[in-house]
């Protein structure tokens, strides 16, 4: 398909930063646009903000997004401590070293290609972009340098978004479709139960849920339920 050289690449980035500063809840349609990918994935990863998607494109980019965040391992977790642009063109060769766990899942959900921007306000890590493709795929400085300017945008919304929240009542009325809750809530049992910190109880959360296999969301919920004990 032919494009305009002068218009097409500036008219995308354009059209994303005045979806993505214009306040409207959907982050993820302006950035997968902007580069012509698949699929995007917004989350926050770590403190303060604690890790958690924010939006997903498709159910497999938030499938994406929780293996990452399961694991604590993978591109963007590695964008955001780097503070760089992570690439990881053809996952068939790429990440085997860095991050196994997760590469190993990319693989078996047939993820070609995936790319990820660390999001981040002054000394303030927050989290991360993901794109990703189903084929192995490069994206050029431009697309590179075109991210790096929307994640910039990003970072600042998320950070007045959890602003907003410190001054909004909590009702418990809103329904988050990525919402780690229970996560937390396990941490918090099974910390309790074994008299530890909460970070080693969600190690030995996601420890069990990498043995078994099953999401971390998954085994918390049974924790809650207490159809699963899980002792030191």
């Amino acid at each position: 398909m032919s494009t305009s050289p002068d218009h097409q690449p500036g008219d995308a980035l354009e059209i994303a930063v005045a979806a993505l500063v214009g306040g409207g809840d959907d982050l993820c349609s302006p950035l997968r646009a902007a580069v012509a990918m698949p699929g995007a994935v917004v989350s926050t990863l770590g403190s303060p903000m604690g890790s958690a998607t924010v939006c997903a494109s498709t159910k497999l980019g938030a499938r994406i997004d929780e293996i990452q965040i399961d694991l604590g391992e993978g591109p963007s977790w590695e964008a955001l401590r780097t503070r760089l642009p992570v690439t990881a063109s053809d996952l068939q060769v790429d990440g085997g070293a860095l991050w196994p766990g997760t590469w190993a899942a990319l693989r078996e959900l047939d993820v070609g290609a995936l790319f990820a921007f660390p999001l981040y306000v002054s000394t303030l890590g927050i989290g991360s972009i993901a794109l990703y493709s189903m084929t192995a795929r490069e994206l050029s400085d431009a697309d590179i340098e075109r991210m790096s300017r929307l994640a910039a945008i990003v970072s600042s919304t998320l950070l007045r978004r959890a602003l907003n929240r410190l001054d909004a009542p909590d009702d418990g009325a809103r329904d988050e479709p990525y919402s780690r809750r229970e996560v937390h809530q396990a941490t918090g049992m099974v910390a309790a139960r074994n008299s530890i910190g909460v970070d080693d109880a969600l190690l030995l959360l996601r420890g069990h849920a990498f043995a078994a296999g099953r999401p971390v969301r998954d085994v918390a919920a049974d924790v809650i339920a207490r159809r699963l004990d899980l002792r030191l």
